[in-house]
């Protein structure tokens, strides 16, 4: 899949939002489209078969998403179509997210729990991110992971964090074992 045509198409499709003020609202359906694809190997696979025709993916995609996403993001799919680009279509939801993003000073920001995090947690881990990155927004995701037994590992850009009890757990037995 060719990641520059990828970025050009999100590009884009940002500047096309952002003149129409809708960024946002592209944003959610970028983001639906792209966890939707990812949840769904059959959906994958139709977009990337070269059995299916084209428009026979078309209808596919209006079916599953036409209901659901805006007029530019139903619009980007039909340019897909006609450039016969659709097997871009994750590719460009992920990347249209990242520019959004960057457009935005917007930061992902990732914590790994042994269980969901609440309110009062989130602040905190909120509140730690924010001392890594200075004053910018940050979005954060909690994946719950209960490998780790407790604590958390916190993923700022290229920062990690890990006060996990399964990485001091780890630590111990390596100085253990010395």
């Amino acid at each position: 899949m060719s990641t520059r045509a990828a970025n050009r198409y999100a590009k884009a499709l940002l500047d096309l939002a952002l003149d129409k003020k809708q960024e946002e609202i592209v944003q959610k359906d970028m983001q639906f489209i792209s966890k939707s694809i990812a949840e769904n190997s059959e959906l994958q696979m139709l977009l990337e078969s070269p059995i299916f025709n084209i428009s026979d993916k078309n209808k596919a995609l209006k079916a599953i998403f036409n209901k659901d996403i805006s007029g530019l993001s139903n619009d980007l799919i039909d340019l897909l179509t006609t450039n016969k680009r659709m097997p871009l279509l994750q590719a460009i939801s992920k990347q249209y997210s990242l520019l959004f993003n960057e457009e935005k000073g917007i930061v992902k920001a990732s914590v790994v729990t042994a269980f969901p995090i609440d309110d009062s947690m989130r602040e905190k881990v909120l509140a730690k991110a924010t001392e890594l990155v200075g004053n910018k927004k940050i979005s954060l995701e909690n994946k719950v992971d209960e490998n780790i037994i407790g604590g958390f590992v916190l993923r700022v850009g290229d920062v990690q964090i890990d006060a996990s009890i399964q990485n001091k757990l780890s630590k111990l037995k390596r100085e253990l074992s010395e």
